[in-house]
């Protein structure tokens, strides 16, 4: 396994790990071979799945909804 366990970061951790990602996701889309494109998919996926797990209630903005989206 590449990197830290997503369980063992601390919340700021966790934050600056996803920040970094995603400043990073259109070049490794864009320029980054197969395998690293799907290191960087696979580490996406392990810190947003540990994002959830901490957070299940968070705050979900309302006009991010279907309905949200109609009213626009």
């Amino acid at each position: 396994m590449l990197g830290v366990d997503p369980g063992e970061l601390t919340d700021d951790d966790l934050f600056r790990e996803l920040g970094h990602l995603y400043t990073t996701r259109l070049d490794a889309l864009r320029h980054a071979a197969d395998q690293a494109y799907g290191e960087h998919t696979r580490r996406m996926n392990q810190l947003e799945a540990e994002y959830l797990r901490r957070f299940p209630g968070r705050e979900i903005d309302p006009e991010r909804l279907r309905e949200g989206a109609r009213a626009r």
